[in-house]
């Protein structure tokens, strides 16, 4: 598991780019690419896709390493134990369940 700003600038190094290069291939100046490597500026969520692209990396990886990587900011931020990551993944069963029965209804 890996914070999403240093997931980028791994990524990023891997291919030789500069900040600047980066910026330019994804649409954030290069200050905007700094933050985020360090953690002071998240990455928005709207250039998920556009980054699975850039990097030719599968859309739901990209998105599950955003995700649990707000998920678990925002779990110590609030001050909760590590049950809130067996409770959320219960939850998400839960309502896919719900949405898989609801999708079952014949309306006639």
């Amino acid at each position: 598991m890996t914070i999403f700003g240093k997931f980028l600038r791994a990524e990023r190094e891997k291919r030789n780019w500069t900040q600047s290069d980066f910026g330019e291939k994804i649409g954030l100046n290069t200050s905007a690419i700094s933050r985020i490597e360090n953690e002071s500026q998240r990455f928005s969520k709207s250039k998920l896709k556009a980054l699975s692209d850039l990097f030719q990396i599968d859309e739901q990886v990209i998105k599950d390493l955003y995700f649990a990587d707000k998920f678990a900011r925002e779990a110590f931020q609030y001050n909760c134990s590590e049950t809130i990551f067996s409770v959320a993944e219960q939850n998400v069963k839960y309502i896919k369940q719900k949405k898989e029965t609801q999708g079952q209804i014949e309306f006639k």
